[in-house]
């Protein structure tokens, strides 16, 4: 993943958007639950230009408004789209393989770490028959 800067993006235009989507409890959880089964959640930087180079050939590019959602490399043709040619660079530069992302194995139930709880903040209970 991307290693943002929370607060950083909390001081611009996009503030709301940003508090809304819990992003700094997201990435808490995240990590939680990496550690749970056994994972290892890599951040990159975050001035990797993810978004901004070719996953195929690798030139780069100047930045695009993000209401640029596709482009097409001038050096290889490829057409890309935006979300999907950025998470191919960001797994890349954490130096993940082709079949990295995919699970290994299962593993059994395990306990709620990280304060997950049930609806409203309260510890989940079993009902009584």
């Amino acid at each position: 993943m991307e290693d943002l800067a929370v607060k950083a993006l909390a001081r611009t235009k996009m503030a709301k958007s940003v508090h809304d989507a819990g992003w700094s409890k997201f990435i808490s959880m995240l990590e939680c639950k990496a550690a749970r089964y056994g994972r290892t959640l890599v951040k990159i930087g975050r001035f990797e230009p993810t978004s901004q180079t070719c996953s195929v050939c690798g030139r780069r590019y100047g930045p695009k408004p993000l209401d640029v959602r596709e482009w097409t490399c001038t050096a290889c043709g490829t057409v890309h789209d935006r979300d999907i040619n950025a998470a191919r660079n960001v797994k890349k530069a954490a130096g993940l393989g082709a079949d990295s992302l995919r699970s290994v194995g299962k593993t059994g139930p395990s306990p709620a770490p990280c304060e997950e709880t049930g609806s409203r903040g309260f510890p989940t209970e079993p009902r009584a028959a």
